[in-house]
């Protein structure tokens, strides 16, 4: 039933019923999680033979005859290199593989840009009088946390099903004090889209006022599809060497959804010029990242085919997963006219719209009822949600029961909130 156009009465014998769903709910003494997209232990027990994968000191060496056990390989091992090209399309010589934490190197990424400048433009960020950065929205909160933190203004862009709203961003680049633009361009976290060829295109060939302008592409979800469609994400280093702004480009991706999030690999990807700056400043940062880890990585994959298998037993995990939530909502609050939300094909997460003024609410409601949302604000800068209306919702970690349980407590909440709103009105 549409609330939009319920009568006054019809709202409130609703809304009685709702309440009396959601005391029952409070009732029940739940304790459940909705709050993070973080691999249910289903799909960690995918990777239990990564533990014997690196038996002894013998089975220790690289191909090259390196002994992981040791320093050395500044750049990660070749034959990790090589994973990662396997997989993203770059070319291994342009890759340098760390340790476990993507988010690691973007922090690094940036405040190198602060302390030394970048490729062509030496001039430190720091000295700049101002400095800001794109933050497509709803987007991730840790991007946003990084650039706040390091005193950048940040400067929200309207996430579509493009990807960010690219008349803006091409009109925001004129000032010189944007320096960079944050992007999750395949499942984007929270929405699940992936940036169209059109958007990839103009991203990468778009003239900016700041010479120094980068583009941080957190490539997080490339392989994670929930089956074997997938979608397809044109090639961002192919168009920026096209459009002569190759060193534009950093890329980072990482294994954590793939293996261990607190066990993964990682790498930054960028043009030569700027990997020879990465190279000067991470000799006097690190003696080097842990090759024992590199190397369960690559034996763990060496079979051709068995990355793929590997996604695709991931995929059907989080995949039900997501067939669980998206039925709830689908079920609950279809022909309501009080939500939208997004249905992805592939990553950890999925975006829901509620009336404006009305996300904290659900937040509070749901929370009171024993089911935890990620913080309202959270994908927007500053933790500030203009319109009181995202909810990032990330159903991967819970059982599955508990998971069909939780979105009900949740439409439950966005129905009262809604109500709750229009009988005000």
């Amino acid at each position: 039933m549409n609330y939009l156009v319920m009568s006054s009465e019809e709202r409130k014998r609703e809304y009685e019923a709702l309440a009396a769903r959601y005391r029952a709910f409070c009732g029940e003494g739940l304790s459940l999680d909705l709050s993070r997209g973080k691999p249910s232990a289903e799909q960690l027990d995918l990777c239990e033979d990564m533990f014997s994968a690196v038996a002894s000191s013998a089975d220790a060496r690289a191909e090259n005859g390196f002994d992981c056990r040791n320093y050395g390989e500044l750049c990660g091992l070749a034959e990790a290199r090589r994973f990662f090209s396997g997989y993203t399309g770059i070319p291994a010589e342009n890759i340098i593989v760390c340790g476990n934490s993507s988010l690691t190197l973007m922090y690094d990424a940036i405040t190198r840009c602060m302390l030394l400048g970048t490729v062509g433009s030496p001039r430190p960020w720091c000295r700049e009088e101002k400095l800001k950065f794109l933050c497509p929205a709803p987007g991730y909160d840790r991007h946003f946390a990084i650039t706040e933190s390091l005193g950048f203004e940040l400067v929200p862009v309207e996430m579509t099903a493009d990807g960010p709203d690219m008349d803006a961003v091409e009109a925001l680049v004129r000032d010189p004090a944007v320096k960079g633009i944050w992007c999750v361009p395949k499942y984007s976290n929270p929405t699940g889209v992936t940036y169209s060829e059109e958007t990839v295109r103009r991203l990468a060939a778009m003239e900016t006022a700041a010479p120094d302008f980068r583009i941080f592409w957190d490539n997080a979800y490339i392989v994670h599809a929930f089956g074997e469609e997938d979608d397809v994400l044109a090639d961002i280093f192919a168009l920026a060497r096209e459009a002569g702004h190759e060193d534009r480009i950093f890329y980072f991706t990482s294994t954590s959804k793939i293996t261990f999030p607190g066990g993964g690999i990682s790498m930054i990807a960028a043009s030569e010029a700027n990997l020879a700056g990465i190279r000067a400043a991470m000799t006097v940062q690190t003696i080097g990242h842990d090759k024992l880890n590199q190397l369960r990585h690559v034996r763990l994959f060496r079979e051709e085919g068995s990355l793929k298998r590997r996604m695709l037993a991931h995929g059907a995990v989080i995949g039900r997963k997501f067939r669980i939530l998206l039925s709830v909502l689908e079920r609950d609050l279809a022909g309501t006219g009080i939500a939208e939300w997004t249905s992805p094909r592939g990553g950890y997460f999925s975006s829901l719209n509620v009336p404006d003024g009305c996300a904290a609410r659900v937040y509070l409601l749901c929370k009171e009822a024993g089911v935890v949302l990620t913080k309202v604000g959270a994908t927007y800068p500053y933790g500030k949600d203009p319109r009181d209306r995202n909810l990032r919702l990330a159903p991967s970690f819970a059982r599955d029961e508990d998971l069909e349980k939780a979105a009900e407590v949740l439409t439950v909440a966005v129905r009262m909130a809604a109500l709750e709103k229009l009988l005000a009105e």
